[in-house]
């Protein structure tokens, strides 16, 4: 099967004869409980690529991120549930159906309105007629500050929402001093995960009351806080010191110079 291009066709086949009797031992005994890690974990290299990659990394991993669903097609095509030309119907389907405004007779002249048709025609669909329906129709299994921001979507799209960002601001706050009594009172630690986890919610109710996913945000910082830490203990290997033997306040000097460092770089930029 050596050729210089491959297509969608060839990949299924590819799939197919790895699964069948003589192919891939490994292959042949996987389920799609089995292969649950390798589709998350497909996806974050995605939006790794994505990120720090160009543009042949970021189509690897797209290839990586597409077997995957190949796989999970071929696995319930050889138990006979379906195939992956049921995959690629429902999709279609979807995709005419949730852009009426292209294949039907809906009118929306804005993103904004596509939005709002996308989410009446996805109710209708599932059968929501409440927006606490639509609420619990949020996948449990998507990261916690991804699921809080579509939780505080969906409710703001029933208005239940703050009118002014002072208000929010006073809510984290008003959360955070309840994580202070709640550490220095509480006599069971459920009730500091408890209130941590209001504080959390606040903090991602202010990211998406300025438009800013929380997601996206914190996986930035966790990036910025490796890169002044690896500042950190270079520099302190350079004068011959182990981080461990250090003081916080010594450390602390070293992550202003990496603060420094990378606020010089922004401003050259």
């Amino acid at each position: 099967m050596n050729k210089d291009r491959y297509d969608f066709e060839d990949l299924i086949k590819i799939m197919q004869i790895l699964r069948s009797p003589g192919g891939c031992p490994w292959d042949a005994e996987q389920t799609n409980h089995s292969l649950r890690r390798y589709l998350i974990e497909e996806t974050y290299e995605v939006l790794d690529a994505m990120q720090n990659g160009g543009d042949e990394h970021f189509y690897d991993e797209l290839g990586d991120l597409l077997l995957q669903i190949v796989f999970h097609a071929q696995i319930a095509q050889d138990e006979g549930r379906f195939d992956i030309s049921d995959v690629t119907t429902a999709i279609c389907k979807k995709m005419i159906s949730r852009h009426a405004h292209v294949f039907g007779d809906v009118v929306a002249e804005t993103s904004d309105d596509v939005l709002v048709s996308w989410e009446q025609i996805k109710k209708k669909e599932k059968g929501l007629e409440s927006h606490t329906e639509a609420m619990k129709d949020i996948p449990a299994s998507l990261p916690a500050l991804m699921r809080a921001f579509k939780v505080q979507h969906k409710a703001a799209k029933a208005g239940f929402d703050w009118d002014d960002i002072q208000d929010v601001y006073a809510k984290v706050e008003e959360e955070l001093a309840e994580v202070k009594d709640a550490i220095a009172h509480a006599k069971h630690k459920s009730e500091v995960e408890d209130e941590i986890g209001d504080l959390l919610f606040a903090a991602v109710n202010l990211s998406r009351f300025v438009n800013t996913h929380p997601e996206l945000a914190l996986s930035g910082t966790t990036e910025k806080f490796i890169r002044r830490f690896d500042h950190v203990e270079t520099s302190a290997l350079k004068q011959g010191k182990r981080l461990e033997d250090m003081s916080l306040a010594e450390m602390d000097v070293l992550w202003e110079q990496a603060k420094t460092l990378e606020n010089g770089d922004a401003n050259e930029n």
